[in-house]
């Protein structure tokens, strides 16, 4: 697909970045809408942004083509055509052009014109998670870049914005609107042995009505990621978080029986102190207790613990 083409496709976008996101989660969404999900597989979820450019919503929308481009190009119109009634604004129809797409391995690179630098901070970041969460659905496209005419999108921190996934923009569970905000928390994974943790940083967007905590847990749990290296899973993966709160600065994690099951040999104290470690870096944390279905296991000999960093290792170069 070649630039002249999609410059007759796409049109406009108006706004830009402040590091807060909001818009709807799960079945709410849907009837804040006005919409049911129809049947068949060729519904979509398309994302918009609210009249009001504060929430993302969904929308959903038949897709005709059987091929990953046809698919792609369909999904490009109607990102980039507002409706007749004005209910949402089109995330490539606010005011900048999209100049050229190019499809490299499992990732799509947008290439706009300078116009889309004017948007409003939270604008930006709004129509970034739109784009980004309705591309992301083909099976071809795991990533999506910008670009401003050929060169470096930057945040309004001035920070390089890379490559962008669904996760990046986290939902939660909940049925109300939801904040975004970009979270940055060091976070203890297990060294190659498991007999030691190694600390990392991580940046991710998540929903303020999600506490912090219970992020920063959620995000063990999912492990590391596969372009980490030299970091491994310090959890096992089926570990499930019943509740998290925080009181006195102490942080109490209620997780489920799978948590006691060791994996990759990392022994159930580094298991332990990869969660304290990562919470007692928060600010407004001192200690943490871990429970297992509400109790403390046998197995624990405190039932409060603290920062341990004699664990605690770097990797090595």
């Amino acid at each position: 697909m070649t630039g002249s083409v999609l410059n007759k496709r796409h049109t406009a976008v108006k706004a830009a970045s402040v590091l807060l996101l909001l818009f709807f989660g799960g079945l709410l969404l849907l009837a804040a809408c006005g919409q049911e999900e129809p049947d068949g597989e060729n519904a979509w979820s398309v994302y918009y942004l609210s009249n009001s450019e504060t929430k993302v919503e969904q929308h959903w929308k038949e897709i005709e083509s059987d091929t990953e481009e046809g698919k792609l190009e369909e999904l490009i119109r109607y990102l980039s055509e507002n409706p007749e009634k004005l209910e949402y604004k089109a995330p490539l129809a606010m005011g900048f052009q999209l100049l050229d797409m190019k499809i490299e391995g499992v990732t799509l690179l947008l290439d706009v014109d300078a116009a889309y630098l004017e948007l409003p901070g939270m604008t930006e970041v709004l129509v970034r998670a739109a784009i980004v969460k309705t591309l992301t659905q083909l099976e071809n496209i795991s990533y999506v870049g910008i670009t401003v005419e050929g060169n470096q999108l930057y945040d309004s921190l001035g920070r390089p914005v890379g490559w962008m996934n669904a996760e990046q923009f986290i939902s939660n569970d909940g049925n109300e609107i939801n904040t975004y905000e970009l979270a940055r928390v060091k976070l203890y994974f297990a060294s190659g042995d498991g007999q030691s943790l190694i600390g990392t940083y991580r940046e991710k967007y998540y929903s303020t009505s999600m506490q912090l905590e219970r992020f920063v847990v959620e995000e063990l749990i999912a492990g590391p990621g596969g372009q980490a290296q030299g970091l491994y899973p310090s959890i096992n993966p089926d570990t499930k978080v019943i509740n998290v709160t925080t009181k006195d600065g102490v942080c109490f994690v209620n997780l489920n029986e799978s948590f006691l099951t060791v994996v990759n040999n990392v022994p159930t104290q580094e298991s332990v102190y990869s969660i304290v470690n990562s919470l007692v870096e928060l600010s407004n944390i001192n200690k943490v207790q871990i429970l297992v279905n509400g109790e403390v296991p046998d197995s624990f000999e405190t039932s409060v613990f603290e920062r341990n960093l004699d664990i605690v290792t770097t990797l090595e170069k």
